[in-house]
């Protein structure tokens, strides 16, 4: 690849290594290409680690975080600071990654690289915050509590936004004095590993605190296992998801686990059909649907529901599906032919079993069709399961009650949109309907670096990622401190 930026990677050899000690070095376990989906085209080589070097990788993080830990704060902040500026300063090569191996339109692209530099900058406010408290003692002694740094945080992302979903962990648990294991999907290494490691080593990170180990399911496994990494951050499906919450389980270790997701858009009988179908287009085609916000589920009011699958069958009809790298498209390909055949699957035993494809249900290779379902129920594929794709399932409800019902009947918890005249009715439409995130009067796909995200049930085990709280509980261990100005006197 080359673009007018090539010179910021070009200044480390990434090709074909992985990234350990603070060095770019081969993996046990070779090389494999990075390949574009829109072309099948192979854009370059990086490492693959094995299960030695993810040993390795621990041991050596777990030294280098006790120096980084006793940097004065603002010198660790200031390593944050910087590298938000620098995903800003390179955002066009970045970005260009982006487009090509993950498959990502330019739009989406550039959001990630805007969230990206926005949760190092978030990240850099937590080196001076509060990390402790004073509480009341029966004993004549300070009585405090301290949050302390974990030591070493495995991270592991997926495929799909592979930039922020390294990012939201990786920056904030650096800028708490931790070190970090970085293992990204095998498909996306560039955009989920080796930018984000470059931007750290630019920034000054010290060696040793921030390591790459692009590997399979092995690779996770042994970081998960090895006794140096103290945490881990998953993000995944749910079926990973809980053996990656298993493992962990057994070797008495925390997994903060942020899977998969079906999310509910109600439309009531007051919503403005047009700007409902602007929300649900984006809602669930944004990103060709590969989110785990993506509105699964559309739960349309009868009185308004044929207008609104028509107007949103025709929106689907005209969007443009291409590669986002020669034309300008607003969806792009999916993954790979996995994920595509999975998505079809989903879409045609749907319509086997009653509903009607209004819009879409074809592909051409991995350029999937945006797809809006008709006369969806309750026990169709597509209600039911996470299609990761760009279909849109809509459903007719009868009243508040049916729509409550029906978004409560999924095992996921993760996002909830609302669109009514009557916002305060929303909110209290919400309250019947657990879920980690709510939207009144917008589609499901939100985020920003300061909020807390995260969902419940199958979803994850709640809001780990994202604001001050959710990060310094996450990433931190809590310990119990007293200190008397005379030792006490037991009656032995």
């Amino acid at each position: 690849m080359t673009t007018d930026g090539a010179r910021f990677l070009d200044g480390a050899d990434w090709a074909g290594n992985i990234f350990i000690e603070g060095t770019w070095r081969p993996g046990s376990a070779g090389e494999a290409p990075i390949v574009e989906p829109a072309t099948g085209e192979e854009l370059g080589r990086t490492g693959r680690a094995g299960v030695d070097d993810v040993a390795t990788a621990a041991g050596s993080a777990a030294d280098a975080q006790q120096e980084w830990a006793a940097l004065p704060h603002p010198a660790r902040a200031a390593v944050l600071r910087k590298a938000g500026d620098l995903f800003g300063q390179h955002a066009d090569e970045l970005a260009e990654w982006n487009v090509r191996e993950v498959g990502a339109i330019r739009g989406m692209a550039g959001f990630a690289l805007h969230v990206a530099a926005e949760e190092c900058y978030a990240a850099s406010g937590l080196p001076s915050a509060s990390l402790g408290e004073l509480i009341p003692s029966e004993e004549p002694r300070l009585s405090m509590v301290k949050r302390l740094p974990v030591g070493v945080v495995g991270v592991i992302s997926p495929f799909n936004v592979p930039l922020i979903l390294s990012i939201r962990s990786v920056a904030p648990a650096l800028a708490l004095g931790n070190a970090v294991l970085l293992k990204p999907d095998p498909r996306t290494v560039m955009t989920g590993g080796v930018n984000i490691v470059r931007v750290f080593e630019e920034a000054g990170l010290p060696p040793g605190v921030l390591q790459l180990v692009p590997g399979g399911a092995d690779v996770g496994e042994a970081m998960v296992t090895d006794p140096h990494v103290r945490v881990i951050s998953f993000t995944g499906s749910t079926a990973a998801g809980r053996a990656v919450g298993e493992l962990a389980g057994r070797h008495l270790k925390r997994a903060h686990l942020e899977l998969g997701g079906n999310s509910a858009m109600l439309v009531l009988d007051d919503a403005d059909v047009e700007k409902a179908v602007n929300l649900a287009a984006w809602g669930s085609f944004f990103h060709q649907g590969q989110i785990c916000m993506t509105t699964g589920r559309h739960l349309v009011a009868a009185r308004i529901y044929d207008d609104f699958v028509e107007a949103l069958a025709e929106k689907a009809s005209h969007l443009p599906v291409g590669n986002p790298a020669t034309e300008e498209v607003a969806l792009g390909p999916v993954i790979d032919e996995g994920q595509r055949d999975k998505i079809h699957h989903l879409v045609t035993s749907t319509t086997d079993a009653g509903a009607t494809a209004a819009s879409g249900a074809s592909y051409d290779g991995l350029f999937y069709r945006p797809t809006v379902l008709s006369e969806v129920t309750r026990d169709h594929p597509a209600f039911t399961e996470e299609i990761f794709g760009p279909v849109a399932p809509v459903t007719r409800i009868s009243s508040e009650d049916e729509a409550v019902e029906l978004a409560r009947a999924s095992e996921y918890g993760l996002s909830l949109g609302i669109i009514t005249s009557d916002v305060m009715h929303g909110l209290a439409l919400a309250d019947r309907i657990p879920t980690g995130i709510v939207h009144i009067n917008d589609q499901t796909v939100n985020d920003e670096a300061n909020a807390p995200f995260g969902g419940l049930a199958a979803s994850g085990t709640g809001s780990r990622f994202g604001g001050l709280a959710a990060n310094i509980e996450a990433f931190t261990e809590t310990r119990w401190i007293t200190a008397r100005a005379e030792p006490p006197q037991f009656p032995f």
